[in-house]
Formats: structure tokens, sequence, C-alpha cells
């Protein structure tokens, strides 16, 4: 699977809103870029593009940035991936081929319908809990 730097700079920047939900307050561009090494003009197309499908909103002046319009338990991976770059790609369709071919396509079909149901199934909340866990400290006995 290629994940385009875009959707990774759009998926970083929905885990830091989400992390931020909770408080109501919106999250401004230059602390997310800074913290993650993203072009600001970047990512500002990039959360201006997640602006136009509904899955952020924004607030002008000193005290404005941005902030999800649901909650993380309500956004999918899938959803933002697919925000930036589009449905996820799916096998092209062989009506004439070979039975080799058929069975070639039926497998990347099946593969691009698992990757599919597994993105559908990952919420930003989740994502979230994860890193959370992840930087929880480990005690050794």
């Amino acid at each position: 699977m290629k994940i385009s730097a875009k959707t990774e700079y759009a998926c970083i920047a929905m885990l830091e809103l989400s992390e931020q939900f909770a408080s109501g307050e919106p999250v401004r561009i230059r602390e997310i870029a800074d913290e993650h090494g993203i072009p600001s003009r970047f990512l500002v197309q990039i959360l201006l593009q997640l602006k136009g499908v509904g899955l952020v909103t924004s607030t002008r002046g000193a005290s404005g940035g941005y902030r999800l319009l649901r909650s993380p338990e309500q956004i999918t991976l899938s959803e933002v991936m697919e925000a930036i770059d589009g449905p996820l790609a799916t096998a092209s369709n062989l009506d004439t081929a070979s039975p080799l071919s058929r069975a070639l396509h039926s497998a990347w079909t099946e593969a691009s319908e698992a990757q599919a149901a597994l993105l559908s199934g990952i919420t930003f909340a989740d994502l979230v809990a994860s890193a959370a866990k992840a930087n929880e400290p480990m005690y050794y006995i």
C-alpha cells in the first residue's frame, strides 16, 4: 500500500486535532507544522481540503485555528485517506481475460476489499489511544 506524503500529513494533522478535540479549542497550523516538520503552506492546503469535505472547521483571528467537526470516534482512517487521494485503489476489470488473469484479479480484489474494510474500522480515537498507550512508561521487574 502506497501512502502519499499529503495523506500522511493529513492523518498527522487529524491526529493532532483529535487529541485536542475534548478541549474544544482550535489548534493552530503553526503548532502542527512545527511539531511534525510539515511545511506550513502545504498543511494549509491539506486542511482546506479536509474542510471542503466537512471533516474540520476553522476559526479566524488571534486565537483561531482548526478543529474537528465530528468526534474522533466518528472519523475513520479511510475517510481521511479518500478525502485526500480519492477512492482507495481497486483492481481493474478484466472481463475478457484468461482464467489465470481472472484468478489474479480475484486475489487483488479480495486484498483491496480487506484493506478497505480494515481502514474503515480504524477511527482517529483508536489511533490516539494507541499513541497514548505507546507513550506509557514500561516498568521492568
